[in-house]
């Protein structure tokens, strides 16, 4: 490691997608930036580095110069095909092939350059970023600033206008894989999960939940905040089908698709 020169490093929350939810905070450090990296995982998310085009360009100054620099995005595998300690090491395997090509780029530029990533949502939840810059700074010198943002869970709340818990109860969060065991452990341990926020879930499993708790409340939304949204909420066992449908037809008209929702228990 060297201990010649410090590189700088943002890590920025940049919300879900609508330039409304970046913060004063956030657009103050994206002025700050110089070089930002962006993975490039090619095709259709095209779209994902124009959306963070355009908000660098409406938040900072005409007279500070910066440039995007897409990072050919590792192989990461069949997430949904692997067991969980396969899948765990898999991810570690991507990380770590990430973190060497921003290494590697990060190191031929200039001592004073400030090194931007641009975070979906905010930094701490679900994403891998953080998680890669540690492992940058295990390399070479880093002073690492994160600045948090507003969450597709956030967004989706308010788009429906709902809160997320009960009066008094938790809000457990966690993603489409694990949904369904944790939901079965926790009941039969006779414990309350509360409301539940599902993310990553390109699968939908909550439509397993369909046939042992068709009451439960769904509150479901896709590209929340982006122009493009899409809301649906209802009885899981009555609204399940049509989100199934309408989730796979904005795959295929966009390309891509991100969604996230939000189960309530009956």
């Amino acid at each position: 490691m060297s201990a010649a020169v410090t590189r700088r490093i943002h890590v920025i929350g940049i919300g879900a997608g609508s330039p409304e939810h970046v913060t004063a905070e956030a657009a103050t450090a994206l002025a700050e930036v110089d070089v930002f990296l962006v993975a490039d995982k090619g095709g259709a998310t095209d779209e994902l580095v124009a959306v963070r085009r355009a908000i660098c360009d409406r938040f900072i100054p005409a007279g500070h110069a910066y440039e995007f620099v897409t990072v050919p995005d590792p192989t990461r595998g069949p997430d949904a095909e692997r067991d969980p300690q396969t899948y765990a090491q898999g991810v570690r395997d991507w990380h770590a092939a990430r973190t060497d090509a921003y290494v590697r780029i990060i190191e031929g530029l200039p001592a004073d350059a400030v090194v931007g990533f641009l975070v979906w949502g905010d930094p701490a939840f679900y994403d891998s970023t953080i998680r890669v810059v540690d492992a940058i700074g295990r390399q070479i010198e880093a002073a690492v600033r994160v600045i948090p943002g507003i969450s597709a869970f956030q967004t989706l709340a308010a788009a429906h206008g709902v809160v997320l818990h009960r009066v008094g109860e938790p809000v457990h969060i966690t993603t489409g894989r694990r949904l369904v065991e944790e939901w079965t452990r926790a009941e039969t341990a006779g414990l309350a999960l509360g409301s539940v926020v599902v993310m990553l879930d390109g699968h939908l499993h909550c439509r397993e939940l369909t046939t042992t708790h068709p009451d439960t409340l769904i509150h479901w939304g896709a590209y929340v905040g982006m122009p493009q949204q899409e809301l649906r909420s209802g009885r899981l066992a009555d609204v399940i089908d049509e989100i199934i449908d309408l989730r796979a037809r904005l795959r295929r008209e966009h390309g891509w698709v991100m969604d996230v929702y939000a189960l309530t228990p009956s």
